[in-house]
């Protein structure tokens, strides 16, 4: 290998590592060095050793990754006409199912494990409390949020707005929209507004037969978290549900007795795990007194939110959660019920009855999204700058307008780096 130095001076390499090493004093010992090339020629040729160090020159590639994009689109609107899609693809449930088949050929029969062999799973009965106790922390800190921030809710849809006056989008679809031009007419809010009442049967025994249609009227109907938390193991006085100490025997394909547990000794009550708490009547709630315990209710009701969902996603992981394909019908159980009170699009055709499919974190929680304010204090949302405004779940809106801080996960649906223009003639020039 041959450096090209000054001078038309070339070295030749008699010895190449991996790395590289030079001496800038080369020449140094050499006292006349013109007198020298005079004999020599234009062309010196030393042996080097070239010592080429991958620390130096040969950097790794820095890669930057961030688990939440900049921006991303907003929840999709499906039509009463269209039907959810499944969480997993149809295609691939068929060929897990007949890659399991396969699999399963020559295997001998596993006994069930927890919760399918009737048995609570031992885990997770901690989460069920403090799912539990998260949403009551959510609904009573949300009365005293009502207080101070202003909640708008239209008379004649579902829609909400959090701010101090009620946005003027044309998104009304609710009756008679067409009169009044599709605006909305703001009225005051409620806790209902904010968290969406998804309910379903109370079940006595969550691995019994299937609920008739006749019965759908006789079967309490309770918050569908709820019904989750105590099939995960919450004990409510009130609602009565089958506990089993030895697991199910199975006599057929969907067949099965209960094991005989009169040998086992007499079960004593027990405490139940953690205190549950208690929802705070209207009548006694009290608003902040000044802004930082506001501030604090509003922390407080953001991680009550969050601890409610991972720990609702952590339940359903376990326990089988279904939903109309159809309606928003949640169903707490292995398979959906027999109640034909589906009334949804081109119900006729199917008598009624729901198409159940695997619920989603979404259908039993729903975060109904709301558009975002970027300041408060400051002019009210415009018209013709929708497209630059962002949405955010109404629970965390209220919080942030609250003075609560902003979690990571939910600025990708809030723009909050795009920039609002100020005038409409500005808005034209963005391209």
């Amino acid at each position: 290998m041959t450096l090209s130095l000054p001078n038309a001076i070339g070295i030749t390499a008699m010895n190449a590592r991996d790395s590289f090493s030079f001496n800038p004093n080369l020449f140094s010992s050499l006292t006349s060095f013109h007198s020298f090339q005079e004999y020599s020629g234009s062309n010196i040729r030393l042996p080097v050793k070239i010592i080429i160090s991958p620390k130096k020159f040969c950097h790794p590639a820095l890669t930057i990754r961030n688990e939440v994009p900049q921006n991303a689109d907003f929840p999709r609107y499906y039509s009463k006409k269209e039907k959810k899609p499944f969480p997993t693809p149809i295609v691939e449930l068929r060929r897990a199912a007949r890659e399991r088949l396969k699999r399963m050929k020559d295997v001998p029969r596993k006994p069930m494990s927890a919760p399918r062999n009737g048995l609570l799973v031992k885990n997770l009965i901690p989460t069920a409390y403090n799912v539990y106790n998260a949403r009551i922390t959510l609904i009573n800190n949300l009365k005293k949020l009502l207080k101070v921030v202003p909640v708008h809710a239209c008379g004649w849809c579902s829609e909400i707005h959090i701010g101090p006056v009620g946005h003027p989008f044309k998104s009304c679809k609710g009756a008679h929209s067409n009169i009044r031009k599709s605006l909305h007419e703001w009225t005051n809010a409620y806790v209902d507004d904010i968290l969406v009442p998804v309910e379903a049967y109370h079940l006595f025994d969550r691995l019994g037969k299937r609920i008739p249609h006749e019965q759908r009227f006789s079967i309490p109907r309770i918050p569908a978290v709820v019904e989750l938390c105590i099939q995960a193991g919450v004990e409510i006085p009130e609602l009565p549900t089958k506990r089993r100490r030895k697991p199910i025997i199975y006599i057929g394909r969907n067949e099965f007795v209960d094991a005989d547990e009169s040998e086992l000794p007499d079960e004593v009550p027990e405490e139940p795990k953690k205190p549950l708490l208690a929802e705070i009547p209207d009548s006694e709630i009290v608003a902040p007194l000044n802004n930082e315990e506001t501030v604090g209710i509003a922390e407080e009701t953001l991680q009550a939110w969050e601890r409610m969902r991972k720990g609702a996603k952590r339940l359903m992981r376990m326990y089988r959660v279904r939903v109309c394909g159809y309606c928003p019908e949640i169903h707490v159980g292995s398979s959906g019920h027999k109640a034909q009170n589906c009334g949804a699009h081109k119900h006729q055709q199917r008598n009624g009855q729901h198409g159940w499919q695997s619920a989603v974190l979404d259908d039993l929680i729903p975060p109904r999204f709301v558009w975002h304010v970027p300041d408060v204090n400051g002019p009210p949302l415009q018209r013709e700058l929708r497209s630059f405004y962002g949405q955010a779940p109404a629970v965390v809106e209220i919080c942030i307008q609250a003075g609560a801080a902003l979690p990571e996960q939910y600025k990708s649906t809030m723009r909050l780096d795009v920039g609002i223009p100020s005038t409409m003639k500005e808005a034209e020039m963005v391209v």
